[in-house]
């Protein structure tokens, strides 16, 4: 069955919406940059009402030394690491036993970071950091062996064919889920994971 990640949760009843639905992780975006940010203590709010599930925070430039730290703070119990810092953010995570969904962008192929990075979460390739509804050609992911997760320009709609397609260990969505940037749709929330599981 396919994991599923509802990212960019903002509210705790969006967190409380995507858990009944039956997601496995939260994602919860801590890099300024994005319409989906939160502080880190509003994230310590969201990571408690994520009872259940893989909490992952969305980061930036966070140097490998202050990830403990973090995740203390906040209660999280996993990374998604970006920018100057991610590689070994992701190397120093999984050492220490975190999970890490370590970032890949996709334009023309694909270029897997190794086991010791985490599992690679594959989405379009871009200025931004994510949550752009963008999808890229998923034939490129055919293929790949081990646990790996796609994302970008996924929604109810079409995430079945995109599992049947390329059959990821799992998925992850965020501004197609969304009334608002942040604002997630409960309904659509749960018809993407009822969608991803039954594919």
């Amino acid at each position: 069955m396919t994991w599923v990640k509802v990212c960019g949760l903002t509210r705790v009843e969006d967190v409380v919406a995507a858990v009944a639905a039956g997601a496995d992780a939260v994602g919860i975006v801590l890099i300024p940059s994005s319409p989906r940010y939160v502080p880190r203590e509003r994230a310590g709010v969201l990571v408690a009402a994520a009872e259940g599930v893989r909490r992952v925070l969305l980061t930036v430039d966070v140097a490998p030394g202050a990830l403990e730290d973090l995740l203390d703070e906040t209660g999280a119990d996993g990374i998604q690491p970006y920018g100057s810092h991610a590689s070994a953010v992701a190397t120093a995570a999984v050492a220490a036993g975190v999970f890490v969904l370590r970032p890949v962008p996709v334009a023309a192929g694909v270029d897997l970071p190794g086991p010791e990075e985490g599992v690679p979460l594959l989405d379009a390739a871009g200025p931004a950091l994510g949550g752009t509804g963008r999808r890229f050609d998923w034939e490129l992911a055919a293929g790949i062996d081990g646990p790996w997760v796609l994302a970008g320009g996924l929604g109810p709609d079409n995430v079945a064919e995109a599992v049947a397609m390329v059959r990821p260990w799992g998925v992850d969505a965020s501004s197609r889920l969304e009334t608002a940037p942040g604002i997630k749709d409960h309904g659509r929330v749960a018809a993407f994971v009822r969608e991803a599981k039954r594919a």
